[in-house]
């Protein structure tokens, strides 16, 4: 099969490995119909996760079709149209009977993509398959079903849930980027008095007032003064970091009312000043956090019932054999306009690519 394959930092390729078997009975083996990239793959790509060796094969995210199951598996069988959660779940260990699957001490958490070869292939070996994988309605489609993988379940456990969102709270969303508006639509089940988004790029902002943003700020135009006029000098209820910066998380603790919180989501790669000489007065919460996709069901049935705008995310579709190409125009989102881009294997039925594919780009 073909996959893209980690090099180092900096290089990545699109070549032939081996096909996955089963190597646990709970396996499952899963021929990829849909798959997407992550800002995470980037930081990856970079160098700023070195846990990932060079020969892993990227990516946490897909849709497809059961091709092969071990013998201990029970929930899904060949044939069935799943989706792949960005976490696997070993379902015995303590974190596990927790719900915090992130935290799996049993051979689980953030595995794929990372501590094992990830789903930016033709196929995928995907452990714990009884709790790590979701089987899809016939309704809902593979380009929608796949920003349930990571995206949201992300921003609403990390970014919403973390965060205590409450009716009527101020809330600003620093970095419009995919999870960053997900944690708009997320924020939104919780009716808040208003909620500000934060970016550099115009798209995204543009992005942001079209998926529930009541204002936007660019960052050039000074966010911190905007913050305390909209909130008669005292703060936002809630800062959700959504960059991975040290510049953005430390201006989100500027934002923060005495009281608020600040939850972060971005993955940082570099160490961010946390000031605590002017933070510990002011009674400030923050919270960090790997998602642990236990949401997912809910966020699924939301989805099927309408109430979430995910494919309205898309700006880009390609087949599965441009992964390079599409790791470009992702990498570049402040000049293609990028915010999620989704690949299709030429033996999909999930996903239909429309012919103008490529006019964003």
């Amino acid at each position: 099969m073909k996959a893209l394959v980690f090099e180092g930092p900096g290089r990545t390729v699109w070549q032939e490995v081996p096909d996955p078997g089963i190597k646990d009975a709970a396996d499952a083996v899963v021929r990829v119909d849909a798959v997407t990239i992550c800002g995470t793959d980037l930081h990856i790509v970079k160098g700023d996760v070195p846990e990932v060796e060079p020969g892993r094969i990227l990516g946490h995210e897909a849709v497809g079709e059961v091709m092969e199951v071990g013998g201990d598996v029970r929930t899904v069988r060949p044939g069935d149209r799943v989706l792949v959660s960005c976490i696997a779940a070993c379902g015995r260990c303590r974190f596990c009977r927790e719900n915090r699957y992130g935290q799996c001490r049993g051979g689980g958490g953030w595995v794929l993509g990372h501590l094992i070869d990830g789903t930016q292939a033709e196929y995928v070996r995907v452990p714990f398959a009884d709790l790590s994988v979701h089987p899809l309605p016939s309704t809902v489609g593979g380009e929608d079903a796949v920003l349930l993988a990571d995206i949201f379940p992300t921003a609403y456990e990390v970014g919403v849930l973390n965060g205590a969102v409450q009716p009527g709270d101020t809330i600003v969303v620093v970095g419009a980027g995919p999870i960053g508006l997900a944690t708009i639509a997320t924020a939104r089940f919780y009716t808040p008095g208003q909620i500000i988004a934060v970016d550099l790029a115009e798209a995204r902002l543009a992005a942001a007032r079209g998926i529930g943003a009541d204002a936007t700020v660019n960052v050039s135009e000074g966010p911190e003064q905007l913050i305390e006029d909209l909130t008669e000098g005292i703060g936002a209820d809630l800062i959700v970091e959504a960059v991975g910066v040290p510049e953005s998380f430390e201006m989100c603790t500027r934002m923060v009312r005495p009281g608020g919180r600040v939850a972060n989501i971005g993955v940082h790669g570099k160490p961010a000043a946390l000031h605590l000489e002017d933070l510990w007065i002011k009674d400030v919460t923050i919270t960090t956090g790997l998602v642990d996709t236990y949401s997912t069901p809910l966020l699924l049935r939301m989805m099927e019932a309408g109430k979430l705008p995910t494919s309205v995310l898309v700006t880009h579709r390609f087949e599965l054999d441009q992964m390079e190409e599409a790791y470009d125009v992702f990498s570049h989102a402040a000049d293609t306009g990028a915010l999620k881009v989704v690949l299709a294997g030429a033996r999909h039925d999930a996903v239909a690519l429309p012919s103008e594919q490529h006019e964003q780009r």
